[in-house]
């Protein structure tokens, strides 16, 4: 039996389902009411206020740039808690490919590398946050770019820098940019590395050897073999000044082009020369810098020599191809062809400077037949 449908019946439904849908979206914040763009400004000095000292110009707009500076670091730290939320949302409901977080993504113009650059400091504030290295409102006491070198430091580095902001003093909370962030981890490097001999580090930790002198040597001594570690240690721990120490870094330096060089020339590797003899001598008789220059010279010119070998042989295939390409028809173009002839030819010829004047030198380069091999591609 088929039960009869009165009209009234049918606007109180829609009456009701109404009522519920503004229940609903009441319920829902309504975020273009909570932050007016509108009602943010600053006050900037007058430029053309000549009464106004340069002091106090550049100190009224450094204010205001900062200012700007941390409310960029709390946008971009909640933006990368809103896209890693809309990314775990993906992962809960999504394909499992992550289709619709970069469909996310490519609607607001973000690339997937900004995304999660944004997410890694997001997740880095929150860690901080969250153990308790740093309150709340110390974030503000960063710029932008000394948050990120910090997140992105090691823990101990964190923590040193945390305590430095949540330090309870009489005086304004201190502002920490990206400079001082670096000097911290800069020395923590320095005084936690082990190839620093106990004495130097002593006498950093009374200042009589600034840390400034000692992270150069540090990351210079980190690219040598141990056995030119121990050389340099011995010769710092013999005298440790910082005099000793700038020369230590030259010479650590000048041992790691040196060597870095050594393996990449072909020509001494097909021969018997003793190539840490060859570093001694050059350290005995005092031109270490030259032989590491020579070194890394004949590097380079075995490069450049790979590589005008290679742009030859590109050379010579899109001219035959152009040639192929054109005739009668183009006749401009069998010109550039005729023009360009003399650099596909087995010798080379350039003019350095120009050939009309006086110090005009021409070189001659040939690129012996043989060593051209037509089965492999350009």
């Amino acid at each position: 039996m088929v039960q009869a449908f009165h009209p009234s019946q049918s606007i109180h439904l829609v009456n009701a389902a109404a009522s519920k849908q503004a229940q609903a979206r009441s319920a829902r914040p309504n975020w273009s009411n909570e932050v007016d763009p509108t009602t943010f400004s600053l006050d900037l000095p007058n430029p053309e206020d000549l009464q106004l000292s340069e002091t106090d110009f550049l100190h009224q707009v450094s204010t205001a740039w900062q200012i700007c500076d941390r409310f960029d670091l709390q946008t971009e730290i909640w933006r990368g808690r809103i896209l890693r939320t809309v990314r775990d949302r993906e992962k809960q409901g999504g394909d499992g490919r992550g289709s619709g977080f970069l469909s996310w993504l490519n609607d607001r113009e973000i690339s997937k590398t900004q995304a999660y650059s944004l997410i890694e400091l997001a997740n880095s504030a929150d860690t901080l946050l969250q153990d308790g290295m740093l309150q709340p409102e110390a974030v503000n006491c960063f710029s932008k770019r000394a948050f990120i070198e910090t997140a992105q430091a090691a823990i101990e580095v964190q923590q040193m820098v945390c305590d430095l902001v949540n330090e309870p003093s009489g005086e304004a909370a201190p502002q920490i940019t990206r400079r001082e962030v670096r000097q911290i981890q800069d020395e923590w490097t320095t005084m936690s590395s082990d190839l620093l001999p106990l004495v130097v580090k002593e006498k950093a930790a009374s200042s009589a050897i600034p840390t400034r002198y000692l992270t150069p040597l540090v990351r210079e001594l980190e690219k040598l073999p141990p056995l030119h570690q121990t050389a340099i240690q011995d010769g710092i721990t013999a005298n440790p000044d910082v005099d000793t120490v700038k020369q230590a870094t030259v010479e650590a330096r000048y041992l790691a082009k040196y060597l870095a060089a050594a393996v990449q020339v072909q020509a001494l590797n097909h021969s018997s020369i003793d190539l840490e003899s060859a570093l001694e001598e050059a350290l005995r008789v005092g031109c270490l810098s030259s032989a590491a220059d020579l070194v890394n010279q004949a590097s380079q010119l075995e490069q450049s020599v790979i590589k005008l070998h290679a742009a030859w042989r590109r050379l010579n295939n899109l001219a035959d191809r152009l040639y192929l390409d054109s005739g009668a028809s183009t006749p401009n173009l069998r010109a550039l062809l005729d023009q360009v002839a003399p650099l596909t030819q087995d010798l080379l010829e350039v003019d350095l400077g120009d050939p009309d004047g006086s110090f005009s030198q021409r070189v001659r380069l040939r690129i012996l037949p043989d060593d051209l091999n037509p089965d492999v591609p350009a």
